[in-house]
């Protein structure tokens, strides 16, 4: 496709604005009249069909541009829509998000039906949650109030009353927040909207809630908006929710002007009320629309494409759309199988500081995982390699409000601790009082979250442990220090960094360079879902993160947590048939030519197949699994750093103070051995 550039001040002609389009969005912006429903895979170029379509409209005549309201689900996405279609010189349509258009309504319907100002809208739901489960005798804490908001949310956005909310979260097969039956849960919704009623306040499904019935009761006022906007444009249409429908439909009143624009591939959010219904039965709806599939991917090379293609395949997925890659090809996708998280932390941020010290700006990486407590090992290890990063979806892990809790409370326990109790389990009786368990709870939203962050601290407390020397023990002061220098050291620079964020809060972003991390099963799909239904959304997560990539791609999990832990993770099933591996889920140890292929150029491969001898032979006389000894990762930055003291073998990813000790003047005299002139 040929690039547009315009002058906002000059209106292209009509024609020039068809130039810069393929065949398939050509025939987007021609179909002016709806209905039209556009299925476009990732990386298609669908906004700029769609913002091509409406400035072909406004330039034709067919529609005044004020006529045109386009809505989307994201503020950031309703800006890069304003911005194009003012590069294509059209002013004038109103491109904002569902709740951003529907305020903007309210707000001035309001004062003429209701009389005086709006109510005012509550920026969280958390204070009223939280005295609605007083009135009704329901125990919570923080974490409690939070799930049961999201679950407010997800009742309020289904259009589900708290009269109808047992039955629809059962056909829903939907779990009630943890500590909590439906019944209870159903109680607290009409609870939660007396609080505000009494308060005198609405949130932000309200809004849409209101305008939708003010509309739907008032025919002057839906006169008023229909003659206003005749033409309507809905972006990421597999995400509406039934509450945005209902409005949408009151928006409409009949009409057919609507052009949808989605791929049921990309359905990510059903645990929130979206749906991808309304998308796919759009023709049934609309017996006469007009349907254009864009299926030509200008953002991934086609090896990308190729996987991301398969990926759908094996699970057909419904309505998935094949792919055509439009780029030159590229690098092949990476896969790798590491021996433990830390291994995995470490391998990815050392392959980072290789791209960037390729050209790739560290802006153009994005390391890719399920969960936010995940990001812990990666802000470590890029900071130890000297990347800065920046977190997305979230706070950063030592800024989260469960942490730093839960580091006071250590802090406190470590003035009076019983140095005769092991450091672990004095860690572990600490969080026990802080909501953590032994087991994993099995239910989602913040429980769980808080659970895999002190999960976290217990696994980083053992392996602090597991490093230090028998004669010296890790006490619980150590730890304390070492997590304060963890959450000093990782205060990186947010500009230019890698970007660490969890599948769902990738969506609709792209990187040069992307990791999916942690690629095993039990995150991947995650170990809460247990439907059909719920496994093909997790396969959809996979899909969305890998159409990320536009060059390089790669992805790994690892196959225990701890190093020198058991190996009984296994990948994910979503990988069956496309892992390069000698079986489901169980990959021998990599030759000395495949480990070898993993090194960088500035590696001495001498040295590395000299560290991999030394090793086997450790393993040998010890009577344990080499990988144990020292993992691939770490004899590879060795022979690429190539340390000639203990300060600089410290360094290292992979080595703690025990393995120095052991093993540290052995490593440095190997590596003097292999020096030039030795």
């Amino acid at each position: 496709m040929s690039a547009l550039t315009n002058s906002p001040d000059v209106p292209l002609h009509p024609d020039a604005i068809l130039e810069a389009l393929d065949p398939e969005q050509r025939d987007v912006a021609l179909a002016l009249a709806g209905p039209v429903c556009v299925l476009a895979g990732a990386g298609t170029g669908k906004t700029r069909a769609i913002t091509h379509r409406i400035a072909y409209g406004v330039r034709t005549g067919a529609y005044p541009p004020t006529s045109v309201l386009a809505v989307t689900f994201t503020a950031r996405a309703a800006g890069e829509m304003r911005t194009r279609l003012r590069e294509l010189g059209v002013a004038g349509v109103q491109a904002r998000t569902f709740h951003a258009a529907a305020l903007r309504q309210l707000g001035y319907f309001w004062p003429r039906i209701v009389g005086g100002a709006p109510p005012q809208i509550m920026e969280h739901k958390a204070p009223a949650v939280a005295e609605a489960a007083r009135r009704i005798g329901a125990s919570v804490d923080r974490v409690a109030v939070r799930d049961l908001s999201s679950e407010v949310e997800w009742a309020k956005v289904s259009l589900v009353t708290a009269e109808d909310y047992v039955k629809a979260a059962a056909a829903d097969d939907r779990p009630a927040p943890s500590g909590y039956d439906h019944q209870t849960v159903a109680r607290l919704v009409a609870a939660y909207e007396d609080v505000k009623t009494e308060r005198g306040v609405i949130d932000f499904e309200d809004v849409l809630l209101m305008l939708a019935d003010m509309l739907g009761s008032h025919p002057h006022v839906a006169d008023q908006v229909r003659s206003q906007y005749r033409h309507f444009v809905v972006d990421e249409f597999q995400d509406v929710s039934p509450l945005q429908q209902f409005l949408l439909d009151q928006w409409l009143g009949g009409r057919k002007e609507l052009c949808v624009v989605g791929d049921p591939s990309q359905t990510i959010y059903s645990f929130t009320g979206a749906t991808p219904h309304y998308l796919l039965d759009f023709t049934r709806t609309y017996r006469d629309a007009h349907v254009v599939r864009l299926v030509r991917d200008y953002r991934s090379t086609p090896q990308v494409v190729h996987l991301a293609n398969d990926v759908l395949r094996r699970g057909r997925v419904t309505g998935a759309l094949e792919l055509v890659a439009q780029r030159p090809a590229g690098p092949p996708v990476r896969f790798t199988t590491y021996d433990d998280d830390e291994s995995e932390a470490a391998g990815i941020a050392a392959r980072a500081a290789r791209l960037v010290a390729d050209g790739v700006r560290a802006s153009e990486i994005a390391v890719l995982y399920r969960t936010n407590a995940q990001s812990a090992a990666f802000e470590s290890a890029l900071s130890d390699a000297g990347v800065s990063y920046q977190v997305r979806g979230g706070a950063r892990f030592f800024q989260r409000r469960d942490v730093r809790d839960a580091v006071v409370l250590l802090r406190g326990a470590a003035r009076s601790a019983d140095p005769d109790q092991p450091m672990p389990e004095q860690v572990r009786d600490v969080l026990l009082s802080a909501g953590w368990s032994e087991k994993s709870p099995a239910v989602r939203g913040a429980t769980r979250e808080r659970w895999e962050a002190m999960q976290a601290l217990v696994g980083l407390a053992d392996d602090l442990a597991s490093a230090a020397p028998e004669d010296a023990p890790a006490t619980l002061a150590n730890l304390v220090d070492e997590l304060a220098e963890r959450a000093s050291a990782q205060h990186a620079p947010t500009v230019d960094g890698v970007t660490l964020a969890s599948l769902h809060a990738a969506k609709g972003l792209e990187w040069d360079a992307v990791f999916l991390a942690g690629m095993s099963e039990g995150l991947m799909p995650i170990s809460l879902v247990e439907t059909d239904e719920g496994v093909a959304e997790e396969r959809r997560l996979l899909y969305v993160g890998v159409t990320r990539a536009r060059e390089h791609l790669d992805i790994s999990y690892a196959r225990s947590r701890n190093p020198g832990g058991r190996a009984t993770r296994k990948r994910t099933r979503f990988l069956d048939g496309i892992w390069p591996d000698d079986g489901r889920g169980t990959r021998s140890r990599p030759s000395k030519g495949q480990a070898r292929a993993r090194l960088s150029e500035q590696a001495d491969v001498q040295l590395f197949d000299a560290l991999r001898d030394w090793r086997l032979s450790v393993a040998r006389e010890t009577d344990k699994p080499a990988y144990t000894v020292l993992g691939d990762a770490t004899l590879a930055a060795i022979a690429e750093l190539r340390p000639t003291s203990t300060a600089q073998l410290a360094r290292i990813n992979g080595i703690g103070p025990a393995k120095i000790d052991r093993y540290g003047p052995t490593l440095i005299s190997l590596v003097e051995a292999a020096s030039p002139g030795a």
